[in-house]
């Protein structure tokens, strides 16, 4: 209890002689040091909220009008047209103050106003510019006119030195379309999935709603957007992740691999130790907002979590909760106002790991509650940790930076069957043992036996590019920056004097006991019930694609579509996850890949007459291009989805029902596809250390009946693949679909470049990399 003995800053006690006084200065020292950082943290928010205020101009910019005023004023001149005179004659100053020192005065205050109103000019200027997207529908390679001088004006407009978040007061708000548009879109796009008399019976319904019912939404919808800087986003994250009341397992939650081919040392403690230093590291970037501001990328600057029915964020959370062998621990990360050491991580993790004490009556499983469903969750909240000593855990657990797990398993590409053991991995880290991990944080880091990590992300708070970010960030770091010593233990030394980690207190009675066990059932049925299967294709990637003159995102997109279609004899509703990041709040919209145009293709290439090669050619084509414009339609506003799904939501608020958006909103996606990017290509160096590359990360299947299928495209020669679906469906197998796509990629390839089939002198050469053992 010595821990517990230093947190106290003073101690006294009433004795006969009067009253003993005893002062902890270590205790005080640390009351200091935490008070010091946290007002140098605040001064940095104040000194940025500021900057970014101003924006696109700058603080000295203030000073530089100021200036120049007053020196014409100096020339007699009088730039205010008369203004600075009137606002002495009303200046309420004292009788001493001198005439010259009130002109003065009035001139400061006449140029900060000049200076404001320039900034709004400036800023409205700004948002008008980024409004303009047909940059994104102009050839690749040829930059119009138009174009040319938008980019010079955005570089004048943007300022030199923007932080993070410069750009948000001045991007545009996400545009209305109108209904006769997103009908028109909505009816071509499932055009190639029914028959003629489905689709006539459709297209009267639509034409119904549109001349009636939609137009009345759609003003609702309007006046949203007058006063919402996006009328998705809180819809979207309200009625699409709050209000579900199935499992976020595996329904929603999403989760990031490690490093594929290597493991930066074997020691499961010093892995937590460089990553969990890099995670902070990363928190402290965000909160200075020293990253790179990219318009299109969104980021939130505090960490998020998902209770019930509520999404809560917290400020500055200095621990971490620890979960091992079914404890729950406290682990600090700062000390007398510093961040503990890669090193000092480590020896606390460490500590952990060697801890005999036995979890508490009930502790064990206690995180499957956030694993089955949300009404006997919220209800066993309510009921058993609401107040006490369960309270005071829970909140621990909610309000630290984020969730670690110490998995005492071993996972990564190993072993006899490497391809086996990949999928072991991915249903690792989305549900692992269905309670060792705490489904409603923001994100929970697992680091396994054997070093490897991966990461598991609620979705509500941000969607996979922004955890993307971070976890692009924190894998380079840690392998590149701090790295590890001959040993494989964290670099630096150890302060031995460290509190040791606090071990949560439980007291589950056996009623809460009995709704952990029926969570558990709930969510293991559905874990076991889940199909995975991981690969690496490396027969070639987007360099031979881009050869061929067709975007690697379409190409991929079409081998799915294709793929799907030689296994189950048809063509299903297809949704391909695009980002609105080009608009204040944005976040996601569908793209619906399977059209009117990939379907031609494929039933021209199916029919297998040789001589149709030409024309399948030029049918791949068309429908590549199809996909693109979709795709830079879902980017810039004009997507289908989103606006169907507030049409609908306001229909609900109004109590009024529309067979049309009924039929639309229930239609399934049976295959659900997404690609993650690398977006921070100058953290790694695939070329020359192939080695070092991330597997990406998936989903579970959307539909019970259908695929959930994600990509990352990796250098020139890679692209990784996860596939999920469910055991209870009889059709669908996520190994054999993962066969059809491996044989439709290659099959696409040689359509469009018979020459190009046969391996590269680049892969010939590419470095061989051993797998783990």
């Amino acid at each position: 209890m010595a821990e517990a003995h230093q947190a106290v800053a003073f101690q006294f006690t009433v004795t006969p002689d009067g009253i003993d006084l005893q002062l902890s200065h270590q205790a005080l020292t640390e009351i200091y040091l935490s008070g010091m950082r946290s007002w140098k943290k605040r001064i940095v928010r104040v000194k940025n909220s500021v900057i970014t205020g101003v924006y696109p101009a700058s603080p000295s910019s203030w000073l530089f009008v100021v200036i120049a005023i007053l020196a014409t004023m100096y020339t007699r001149s009088d730039p205010s047209m008369g203004l600075i005179a009137k606002i002495q004659e009303h200046l309420p100053v004292s009788q001493s103050m001198s005439t010259q020192c009130q002109a003065v005065v009035s001139a400061v205050l006449f140029s900060t106003m000049l200076w404001l109103m320039l900034i709004f000019t400036m800023r409205l200027c700004l948002k008008q510019l980024l409004s303009y997207h047909r940059w994104m529908f102009e050839q690749h390679g040829k930059m119009s006119t138009t174009t040319k001088i938008w980019v010079a004006l955005v570089r004048i407009f943007s300022g030199r030195k923007p932080l993070l978040y410069s750009y948000q007061g001045s991007l545009p708000n996400l545009p209305v379309p109108t209904i006769k548009d997103t009908v028109k879109r909505y009816l071509e796009s499932v055009r190639p999935l029914m028959d003629d008399k489905e689709y006539e019976r459709m297209t009267k319904l639509a034409a119904e709603f549109e001349s009636s019912l939609g137009n009345r939404l759609q003003w609702y919808l309007k006046l949203k957007a007058l006063w919402a800087s996006n009328y998705v986003s809180d819809w979207w994250e309200e009625y699409v992740y709050l209000r579900g009341r199935g499992p976020i397992m595996v329904n929603s939650n999403y989760y990031g691999m490690d490093f594929l081919y290597v493991t930066p040392t074997p020691i499961q403690a010093a892995r937590a130790g460089n990553s969990i230093h890099s995670f902070f590291l990363y928190r402290r970037k965000l909160n200075k907002e020293e990253l790179k501001p990219v318009t299109f990328i969104f980021l939130i600057s505090v960490l998020w979590q998902q209770m019930a029915y509520t999404v809560q964020h917290w400020q500055d959370s200095d621990y971490i909760v620890v979960y091992h062998k079914g404890r729950y621990f406290r682990l600090r990360v700062y000390q007398a106002g510093r961040l503990l050491s890669p090193r000092e991580i480590e020896f606390q993790i460490q500590r952990i790991l060697d801890d005999p004490s036995p979890p508490s009556k009930g502790e064990a499983k206690l995180g499957a509650l956030t694993a089955g469903d949300r009404i006997p969750w919220a209800k066993a909240r309510t009921k058993y940790f609401s107040s006490g000593v369960n309270k005071r855990s829970l909140d621990c657990i909610e309000k630290a930076a984020f969730f670690v797990t110490l998995d005492d398993e071993e996972q990564g590409m190993m072993g006899d069957d490497p391809a086996a053991s990949l999928d072991r991995y991915a249903k690792s880290l989305l549900h692992g043992k269905c309670y060792d991990r705490w489904f409603d944080k923001s994100f929970t880091v697992v680091y396994y036996k054997n070093g490897k990590n991966g990461i598991n992300a609620e979705h509500s708070w941000a969607d996979a590019p922004v955890l993307a970010h971070v976890w692009e960030y924190t894998l380079a770091n840690d392998s590149f920056q701090l790295g590890y010593n001959a040993e494989g233990h964290c670099k630096g030394d150890v302060d031995p004097s460290l509190p040791r980690p606090v071990k949560l207190s439980w007291e589950i009675p056996p009623e809460c006991e009995e709704q952990i066990a029926q969570s558990l059932a709930v969510a293991q049925a559905l874990a076991d019930d889940v199909d995975f299967h991981v690969f690496s294709f490396q027969e070639f990637g987007k360099g031979k694609v881009k050869k061929c003159r067709v975007s690697p995102d379409g190409f991929i997109q079409m081998a799915l579509q294709l793929a799907y279609f030689r296994e189950r004899g048809t063509f299903c509703l297809t949704y391909e996850a695009s980002m609105t990041r080009l608009f204040r709040e944005g976040r996601t919209e569908t793209v619906r890949s399977c059209t009117n145009e990939s379907s031609a293709f494929i039933r021209a290439l199916e029919g297998g007459e040789v001589r149709a090669t030409d024309v399948c050619k030029c049918l791949f084509r068309v429908a590549s291009e199809k996909h693109q414009l979709l795709y830079r339609l879902a980017m810039t506003g004009a997507g289908i989805d989103r606006h169907l799904f507030c049409l609908y939501v306001v229909s609900k608020y109004l109590g009024v029902e529309s067979p049309f958006l009924k039929e639309v909103l229930s239609e399934p996606w049976r295959l659900s596809t997404s690609q993650t990017p690398i977006q921070q290509v100058e953290l790694f160096d695939i070329e020359n250390h192939p080695e070092y590359v991330s597997c990406g990360g998936g989903f579970g299947p959307v539909a019970d009946d259908g695929y959930g299928v994600s990509y990352c495209v990796l250098g020139e020669n890679m692209i990784n693949f996860h596939i999920s679906c469910k055991h209870s469906c009889p059709d669908t197998d996520a190994h054999k679909f993962g066969t059809q796509i491996r044989q439709a990629l290659r099959d696409l390839l040689k359509l469009l470049s018979p020459n190009q089939t046969e391996p590269s002198k680049t892969e010939e050469s590419q470095p061989k990399v051993k797998k783990e053992q």
